[in-house]
């Protein structure tokens, strides 16, 4: 038995959460992945999935395989990719964790343009607007604009975001514009689920911070952006979401005499895998050409 080759699948698995795609990002079909995951099953005397018809899950031997298991496939791949390229021919897969919306608008050319100039790199790329441990996910890297902070995670800064709040020339004929931030408290506010309902508001004296009763709460910025265009309410939305819908009009930056607390996209990084040569160099290509 390739017993690399066998724990390289199991790992797979793992990641894919199934044998079809697991199989698609090996090269082979779901029946040779199965074949290999028996015969790792037989040779260690233990069942490392319980199988039902929708989904796999992992046993306590597989968890234990796996957390001894994943760092050591990386570590072999990389040492392999050390002795046999040289960084100028980068070979090998990344996942990456980004956030949904700025992906769409902005990051996604980035990573086609990372892509392209280098065509031996493949990614799985996994939109989520949530703040996540790439570690503990099998990723290489997470792309966050939530502040968190996590064992054995590296942050790198990638640039700053600033919150606008707006609304619609409409809404404020209807309702009137707020004066201070506390005015806010007797409007309809649109609120992005991930960041909370706390509005927070630079001052002299301080962070001003107002709990705003939402009208609207989702977990996309588009979606906010287009009912406030709409005349839902105040959206407090990225200026990288807001900004267009500002220039053309259709959206009127509310309280423009107070600072939003402003925010920063960060790449978080397991430690170990920031030596890895295709890691490092993607969080320079990211440095280099951060979109917003």
């Amino acid at each position: 038995m390739d017993v690399m080759t066998h724990i390289r699948t199991f790992v797979e698995v793992v990641r894919s959460d199934n044998f079809s795609a697991a199989a698609r990002q090996l090269g082979v079909v779901p029946s040779v992945v199965a074949k290999r995951i028996r015969q790792l099953e037989e040779e260690l005397g233990s069942r490392l999935f319980d199988r039902t018809t929708r989904k796999i899950i992992l046993t306590d031997a597989g968890q234990r395989l796996y957390t001894r298991a994943s760092p050591m496939v990386q570590d072999f791949d990389e040492l392999l990719h050390v002795v046999s390229r040289d960084e100028k021919s980068l070979h090998g897969h990344l996942r990456v964790m980004a956030p949904l919306t700025l992906t769409c608008l902005h990051l996604g050319q980035v990573f086609n343009r990372f892509l392209l100039a280098h065509p031996h790199i493949t990614l799985d790329l996994r939109l989520v607007d949530r703040s996540a441990n790439p570690a503990e996910l099998g990723c290489d890297l997470a792309i966050s604009g939530r502040s968190a902070s996590y064992e054995g995670v590296a942050e790198l800064a990638l640039g700053p975001v600033q919150p606008r709040l707006c609304a619609a020339p409409a809404y404020l004929a209807q309702y009137g514009s707020p004066l201070v931030p506390h005015d806010l408290l007797e409007h309809s506010c649109l609120v992005f689920s991930a960041a909370g309902n706390s509005w927070n508001f630079d001052t002299a004296q301080g962070v001003n911070c107002i709990e705003v009763r939402p009208r609207l709460q989702a977990d996309d910025n588009l979606t906010l952006r287009e009912a406030a265009r709409s005349g839902m309410g105040i959206a407090l939305l990225p200026d990288y979401v807001a900004s267009d819908a500002l220039r053309a009009g259709h959206l009127i930056q509310v309280l423009p005499d107070y600072t939003v607390q402003e925010n920063w996209f960060k790449a978080y990084v397991p430690r170990r895998h920031a030596g890895v040569a295709r890691v490092r160099v993607l969080l320079e290509y990211l440095q280099r050409h951060w979109p917003i």
